[in-house]
This record gives C-alpha cells, structure tokens and sequence, in this order.
C-alpha cells in the first residue's frame, strides 16, 4: 500500500504551492536581471543630419521600444495557445479503519473538442499580426515626429541667422541715424526712433533663440535624451519634398500602417468570435484509476467519461460580446479609412499652398523686399530717404523673410504628415532646390 501512495506524495509535494513559488521566484529572477532599462542614447556632439537623427529615434525611442515589448509579448500567448490541458490526479480514501478501508486513486485528463485548440492558436496569432501592425504604425509615426522636429530645427536655425542679421542691420541704421543727429542733418527724434527699432529687434532675436533651444530639446527628446548634444543640423530648409498627385496618395492608403492594423484588428475580433463558438461544446474528461478494498482484498480498475450537459450554460454570452466587438472593430476600421484619407487630402493640400507661397517668395516677394530696403538704406545715407522709410523697409523685409520660413516649415510639416500616414519612407522625395 506505501508503494501505491508513494507517487501520490511526490505529485502533491510538485503541486505544493510553496514548492510551485519557488520555481516562479527563481524564474522571474531571470527576468528581472535581463530586463535592466537600458542607457538613454546620446547623439555625438557634432552636427546632426536627418539620416542620424532617424536612425537614433528608431533606435531608442522609448515609444517605440515599448510597443515593441508588447510584441514580443502577444508573441508568447502563441505559446501558449498551443498548450493541452492538463492531467489531474485524485485519491480518494473511504472509512478510517485499516480492515475496511478503500482507496482509490484515479487520473482524469480533459479532452477539448470543437476545435478549441486550434481556435485559440487562430486568434493568438491574429493577435500577433495585430501587434505587428502597431509596431509599423508606431514607427511611421516616430519618423514623422522626428522629420517636423529636425525641420523645425532647420527653420528655428535659420530664424535666429536672421534676427542676426535684423540686430545687425538695426545697428548700422541706429548708428547712420547718429552720426546724422550729430551733423545736424536730422532731428533726435531719428536717432530715438531707430534705437526703439533696435531694441524691438533684439525682443526678435531673444524669441528666437529661445525657439531653436526648444525645437532642439523637442528633437533630442524623440530618442530620450533631454539634454541635446548636437552642434547643428544640417539640411536644406528650403528643399521641400516633391508633390505627388492626390490619387497617387489615395492608391498608397491602402497599406497604410493604421489602416492595416484596424484590419487586422477585424481579423482577431473574428477570430476571438470563433473560440467562443468553439467554447460552446462541452468537453469530455476520461478517467482512468485503481480501487483498492482491504475488506475484499483485491484491487479493481476504473475506467470513467465525464462530459458536461450544456443546459444553461452554453456560452451565450461570451460568444455575443465576441460577435458585437467584430462588429465595432469593422466600424473603426471603416471610421479609420475615412479619417486617414482626410488627414491625407488635407496635408496634401498644406503641402501645395505651402509650395505655391515659398515660389512666389523666392520670385516676387523676397527680391522686392531686399532691393527696396537697399535702395531705402543708400537714399538715407545719401540724405535722400527718411529714418521712416529706412524702418518701414527693413521692416518690411523681415517680415518677407519670416513668412518665408513660415512657409518652408509648414510644408514639412504637412510632408511629414504624409508619412504617418503612408507609413512609407519614398512617400514624398526630396526635390531639387528652387
């Protein structure tokens, strides 16, 4: 009788819950040593190129890195979804007294039917195509945000080497203005007014300063590193990306990476709605075991099936609540499609105005503004033009050249829209320079 039980001890001292605790410590440990956050990156302390900066945001960014987790980890309920149920032991020991005692010791292993497991492996892999999509989605999304914050760099840079140039202009003109005071040939008043105009254009180059400091923090901070150590960005601001045609653009949404996934989402929702169904049929336990009468003296084999009546419980439930959220994910996916095909027309749209305005700069606008503050800074010089009009053009000219900037940072940003919602690196190619 001890060699009968024997196994029957060893099983409940491998199920002890302690004993089971200690096995999970001793793995989690493993985990936990292996999943040391890692260092934040550090660009190099030289200049910075769109390239670099792409290939340290995908690297690092912690938005990124995150979804990639939860790959990883839908990846494992695979796994898991593979698995069979599994045996169960039980003894069972009937009167105290040694002379008429029974004991029976049985094993029950369930047996699923419906084709629950296949179901299940069904749905875990549609999970994991869904995460999959996320993880494209995602990265779409961190190449657009680093393209609108190196632009915004690229444009702030250039923002500040103007008001430099307006402080500079604003110096020589405050000083003309004094000499002239000094010769008599003007009134103070001339003198006072272009020294106003001098402060005002310093407030101009204080903002920004203050604006490429931000625009570099917001870049840096696409790979998690607060403080940016890059000299510069190079680039060419006034490059703006090619236009391609609406239906071009309409034919790639296609493959959009949100579009993809929302799909993809309708996919596991049908597949969750099938291990439902599948759940309706009950399963069936086989049992197999020896019963043991000391009052008899012999042994007796057990052989039992057990299956579950489905009365009252069929699954009715779980499986409308699958059915209803196969239907809302069509309707997102629907709601999906139409969104991003308007964030497309409209970006699209930003992009061609944005393209159109920096032309008509480049052409009219800027060359005008230039030449009439040089003609208006050489007549004052020469005594032929007043301190007004000397302000009114430089004025004039700064304003050109803002709206010019303006312009080139929109239609980045309207480009980088583009391909987050495209997800696709040729979705918009440089152009030549204007």
């Amino acid at each position: 009788m001890r060699r009968r039980l024997l196994p029957l001890g060893l099983a409940a001292l491998f199920f002890n819950p302690s004993f089971a605790q200690t096995i999970d410590a001793g793995g989690n440990g493993a985990y936990e040593a292996s999943g040391v956050r890692a260092p934040r990156a550090a660009e190099p302390a030289a200049p910075l190129t769109l390239k670099a900066a792409l290939e340290l945001a995908l690297g690092a960014n912690p938005d990124l890195s995150a979804t990639g987790r939860e790959l990883e980890a839908v990846e494992a309920t695979i796994t898991q979804a593979q698995v069979r149920p599994n045996p169960q032991i039980s003894t069972l020991i009937e009167d105290t007294q040694r002379s008429t005692r029974t004991t029976t010791l049985q094993l029950n292993q369930p047996i699923e039917l419906g084709g629950k497991r296949a179901a299940r492996i069904e749905a875990a892999e549609r999970g994991r195509n869904a995460a999959s999509a996320e993880l494209d989605a995602k990265r779409a999304e961190i190449r657009a945000a680093v393209m609108t914050a190196f632009f915004d760099v690229l444009a702030a840079q250039e923002r500040l080497r103007l008001a430099q140039s307006s402080v500079m202009l604003a110096q020589r003109a405050t000083l003309a203005a004094s000499r002239r005071v000094t010769a008599g040939k003007v009134s103070p008043v001339e003198e006072t007014k272009a020294r106003v105009a001098e402060a005002g254009v310093r407030v101009e180059f204080t903002q920004a300063t203050s604006e490429l400091a931000t625009a570099r923090k917001r870049l840096a901070a696409t790979w998690g590193n607060p403080s940016p150590r890059f000299e510069r960005a190079e680039g060419q601001v006034e490059t703006l990306p090619t236009l391609p045609t609406l239906a071009d653009l309409t034919t790639r949404l296609a493959h959009a990476p949100s579009l993809l996934r929302a799909g993809l989402e309708v996919e596991r929702r049908q597949a969750m709605a099938q291990v439902e169904r599948s759940r309706r049929i009950p399963d069936v336990t086989v049992s197999l075991g020896a019963k043991r009468s000391e009052e008899l003296g012999r042994n007796q084999a057990i052989l039992g099936l057990s299956i579950p009546i489905p009365v009252f419980d069929r699954n009715q439930g779980n499986l409308l609540e699958a059915l209803r959220r196969t239907d809302k994910a069509r309707d997102e996916l629907t709601a999906t499609e139409i969104r991003l095909g308007g964030e497309l027309a409209q970006a699209h749209e930003r992009l061609n105005a944005a393209r159109q305005e920096v032309d008509s700069l480049q052409k009219d606008i800027l060359p005008g503004a230039q030449s009439a503050y040089d003609a208006a800074t050489k007549g004052f010089d020469l005594g032929k033009f007043s301190f007004l009009e000397v302000l009114d053009a430089q004025r004039t000219l700064f304003q050109a050249k803002s709206q010019y900037l303006r312009a080139l940072s929109e239609g980045h940003r309207a480009a980088a829209q583009i391909e987050r919602v495209l997800g696709d690196a040729s979705s918009v190619t440089p152009a030549a320079k204007p």
